[in-house]
């Protein structure tokens, strides 16, 4: 028996490893090694057998004790001292499971007859709408047009031609499986698999639908209309219940997804829910303050700017913004301004700026009087 392997080694456990690790790594080896997955290699087939054999001893507390106590001789009848060796005892459920992954369906054809023709949610669809920056912040209603399955109207979606019916199949008896015996290493296994003659329906239809080809279902193109609440974002989706394909025996109809994209605007940006506006104001405009026409949303408001407004300077109008897609309240708009500094200037224009410069003070100039203090202190000691 010295070409035999530790039973341990052969399924990659520990000797302490627990029953439920030995169960799983007998299913991964199992689904690995099976013959029917490895017809091309003669030596999956023994080493099936060697891990099964493995298995059957390590997965039975009596024989698994007598194999760590006196090694194969405890568990091998050729050694006179096991109970029955290796004889294809293992665990036909843990099998079943492992067909089932293989065949579609194990040694259950309930289950398996039950998938097939239990009822299915139908498919859903997805489209993209393109919209302007106002239609995003009020809400607006768009129609889109899609293509998808609907029941035949002509047979209903039996499939059959009107004043027809599907007949059950006979081969598999309405099941929609048939059962297949297999004979492995291991011995005679059945196992299960779809209905050839009726492709697992369990139904054979013998004068299909003209309208549908014996489908049941036919393509359709719909229009259908979207409401778009006021303050959807870019990249949100709207979900239209029921509108998607229709379901399979019986099942419920899918969904439609809408997905909002919006172009972006020429002044204004979006933050959320508030609205960003940068506005350009002269020097004098700063300097002296002033009303300035500011575009909203909402069309032009009159806001005032104080004397003396900086470059940058972002003032905040209250409730401009755009609606929560919730329907509770707006954000806000904030108006940055930046002072644009004259170009060309005349021979007359530049004398008037050098006279107003040089009649300027560290009053006037705070700011500029400050940074260069800073620069006096800094580099003082040099």
């Amino acid at each position: 028996m010295a070409d035999k392997r530790d039973y341990y080694e052969v399924l990659g456990v520990s000797k302490g490893a627990s029953d439920d690790e030995i169960r799983k790594a007998h299913r991964k080896l199992a689904k690995k090694y099976h013959p029917d997955l490895n017809r091309d290699n003669p030596e999956a087939a023994e080493k099936f057998k060697e891990l099964n054999e493995a298995y059957e001893v390590l997965s039975d507390k009596d024989k698994r004790a007598k194999y760590d106590q006196f090694g194969f001789a405890g568990v091998d009848p050729n050694y006179g001292a096991g109970q029955g060796g290796f004889g294809g005892g293992f665990d036909m459920g843990d099998l079943g499971d492992i067909f089932g992954s293989f065949f579609g369906g194990g040694f259950g054809g309930g289950s398996t007859r039950s998938r097939r023709n239990a009822p299915q949610r139908g498919e859903t669809l997805q489209q993209r709408i393109m919209l302007s920056f106002e239609e995003a912040a009020f809400g607006c209603e768009k129609e889109i047009t899609i293509n998808r399955t609907e029941t035949c109207e002509e047979c209903g979606g039996s499939g059959a031609e009107p004043g027809t019916s599907p007949e059950t199949c006979s081969n598999c008896r309405g099941s929609g499986v048939v059962t297949q015996t297999q004979r492995t290493p291991l011995g005679m296994f059945q196992t299960q698999g779809a209905c050839p003659n009726c492709r697992g329906t369990g139904k054979i239809i013998r004068k299909p639908c003209k309208k549908c080809g014996g489908a049941g279902r036919v393509r359709k193109s719909k229009t259908l209309k979207v409401n778009i609440p006021a303050g959807i974002d870019d990249g949100q989706s709207i979900q239209l219940r029921g509108q998607g394909g229709a379901g399979v025996n019986g099942g419920p109809a899918g969904d439609v997804i809408v997905t909002i994209s919006i172009r972006p605007h020429p002044i204004f940006t979006r933050e959320g829910q508030d609205v960003v506006c940068e506005i350009p104001i002269s020097f004098a405009q700063a300097a002296l303050g002033d009303t300035l026409q500011v575009p909203t949303i909402d069309g032009k408001v009159s806001y005032d700017i104080p004397e003396g407004t900086q470059t940058g300077t972002v003032f905040r109008l209250k409730g401009k913004g755009i609606q929560n897609v919730n329907g509770r309240g707006r954000g806000d708009q904030y108006v940055r301004v930046n002072i644009e500094v004259p170009r060309n200037l005349t021979h007359r224009q530049k004398e008037l700026l050098r006279e107003f410069e040089n009649s300027t003070t560290d009053e006037n100039q705070s700011q500029r009087k400050g940074f260069w203090d800073k620069v006096r202190d800094a580099f003082k000691g040099e």
